[in-house]
């Protein structure tokens, strides 16, 4: 392999973790998004007296809720992507809710 290849495939690899470094701190920051909107939500519904309310705002936390499952588990598959098996740290940084409001 020439020094210019060889350059050529050092500036490509370094591109492509980059890359992979960037689309995991966004599957991050989907999932922690949709985690400080469930916290309001749940917050809303927590305050809040009125039963059409109370009805809205749980229905509007488990779809919320459903969006941040899929945030998990694309954040979960970034990680498996590049070479982090290992989930604990998710799950302590980004505690799961409750699946529904009480």
């Amino acid at each position: 392999m020439t020094e210019r290849a060889a350059d050529t495939h050092a500036r490509i690899t370094r591109e492509i973790v980059h890359e992979k470094a960037v689309t995991l701190g966004r599957a991050g920051e989907r999932l922690e998004a949709a985690l400080a909107m469930l916290a309001e939500l749940a917050s809303a519904h927590a305050t809040t007296r009125e039963p059409a309310e109370r009805a809205r705002l749980a229905a509007e936390y488990e779809h919320t809720w459903r969006m941040a499952e899929l945030a998990r588990q694309t954040l979960l598959i970034q990680r498996e992507a590049v070479g982090l098996r290992h989930h604990r740290d998710v799950d302590a940084q980004f505690p799961r809710p409750a699946r529904r409001l009480a």
